[in-house]
């Protein structure tokens, strides 16, 4: 057995439980803060550094206003995520919106509120033209590198991607969108998800550069800036490594005096779109254990479900799960000291699906009824993800706040909330159709 921090003791949980039913999601403040300014700190030997928060992973105002005092920007895949930024103070050019087979409306919607579009398809500049009757000045393009980067086992392998623009494309794309007006541009990619190898962002950022000399050259365009994307992983397992925020951003300032600064007589700002590295360390999801059952394995039954939390059952992948109030005796080296008290369970939902598990064969303390179990790094990708199947009702979502208070920052749904969309009144008229015997 290993060990991961949980910033709140077991007296804490139970009194919290009190108030705010379980599972709950809780973030700490705190550490998020920290670990932005210790990002910023890094990379900020790049000119004009940024860092776009994808909302996609975090989208509760309260987190993206936190962000948003650091100096992040947010990163937006639909209308109610820019709609999220402006809640949160997030506007104009410090929103990017990287999105795909996007409707009309939310390239207008956008553009109308000044952020940032970057086109996925060669397609979608003829479509944004038409979209806004003329063209934004300011434009950049998502570029996949196809085989000539190599992707990882979450977004796949970039040639099989559905993201991005060939290289053909993309001088194609620039070459138009100059034709329409746009004087100001940007480059896009992104194609790795939750990496820990800290060269492959250098190489990644050389990829980009290199290809700013080239639209020079070929095309007389001159990049504002590039966009690194996200895909900084975290150490989800124990045993990993967390990446190195200031050996990255020297490598790729290394890479930005050998290219850029020979070829170009302005800087090229440099962008970044992380969130799993931003928040998912410091984002739990507690949950109670309510049954247990002994068959050809011992499970442990609990009142989280996979709609809650997909990504074991999705991806198969590895959350550390930690009992509170009987995790905490280690070694020097952070294990947990094996005692007597020590199962093997499966952590499981009450989904109506096999998949539905938080961990698998898991070597925990022994847990009883009623203990709460902890679902680690579970702060980006964890809520956002969460869906109703099964009549489930989504999570609520606390903050630990840097004085020590707990506060509500997204409620638990309720049976409202689920039938909102339901139009019973309807439904006592609805005479249905009489079915047809032949």
């Amino acid at each position: 057995m290993s060990y991961k921090p949980f910033p709140l003791t077991k007296k804490q949980i139970e009194d919290i439980s009190i108030k705010y039913e379980t599972p709950f999601y809780i973030y700490d403040e705190k550490a998020i803060r920290k670990n932005a300014k210790k990002l910023v700190k890094a990379f900020s030997v790049l000119p004009g550094f940024k860092e776009y928060f994808a909302v996609k992973g975090c989208p509760n105002p309260y987190i993206l206003k936190i962000l948003r005092d650091e100096g992040f920007g947010g990163d937006c895949s639909s209308l109610p995520e820019i709609i999220l930024c402006e809640k949160s103070g997030i506007r104009g050019e410090n929103v990017m919106f990287t999105s795909n087979e996007t409707p009309a409306k939310e390239y207008i919607y956008a553009n109308a509120r000044g952020a940032i579009l970057n086109l996925d398809d060669i397609s979608h500049v003829d479509f944004v033209k038409k979209a806004l009757e003329g063209f934004p000045e300011l434009i950049c393009f998502r570029y996949n590198p196809g085989p000539l980067k190599e992707g990882n086992a979450i977004i796949g392998k970039p040639e099989e991607a559905k993201y991005g623009l060939t290289r053909e494309q993309l001088f194609e794309g620039y070459a138009k969108a100059k034709e329409y007006g746009a004087t100001r541009f940007g480059l896009h990619t992104m194609v790795a998800s939750n990496e820990l190898g800290n060269d492959y962002f250098i190489e990644t950022a050389r990829l980009l550069y290199e290809l700013a000399v080239e639209l020079k050259e070929k095309l007389n365009i001159t990049l504002e800036f590039i966009n690194m994307g996200g895909g900084i992983g975290i150490p989800y397992n124990p045993g990993e490594k967390e990446v190195d925020y200031t050996y990255i951003a020297n490598g790729i300032k290394k890479v930005y005096d050998q290219i850029v600064v020979p070829n170009f007589d302005s800087d090229i700002k440099f962008f970044m779109e992380c969130s799993r590295v931003i928040t998912g360390p410091y984002g739990w999801l507690v949950t109670k254990a309510i049954h247990e059952k002994h068959i050809y394995r011992d499970y442990i039954g609990v009142d989280a479900t996979m709609a809650d939390l997909m990504r074991p059952g999705m991806y198969g992948a590895y959350h550390h799960v930690s009992v509170v109030g009987k995790d905490n005796v280690t070694d020097e080296n952070g294990n947990l000291i094996p005692d007597s008290d020590a199962h093997v369970y499966d952590v499981v939902g009450s989904l109506c699906e096999n998949c539905d598990k938080f961990a698998i064969q898991r070597k925990l303390p022994k847990i009883e009824i009623g203990d709460f179990v902890v679902v680690h790094d579970a702060g980006a990708h964890g809520r956002a993800m969460g869906f109703n199947y099964n009549g489930k009702l989504r999570c609520g979502e606390l903050l630990l706040r840097t004085n020590g208070d707990i506060i509500q920052i997204r409620r638990k749904e309720n049976y409202d909330d689920y039938f909102a969309t339901l139009d019973f009144k309807g439904l006592a008229t609805f005479a249905g159709s009489e079915p047809q015997i032949k």
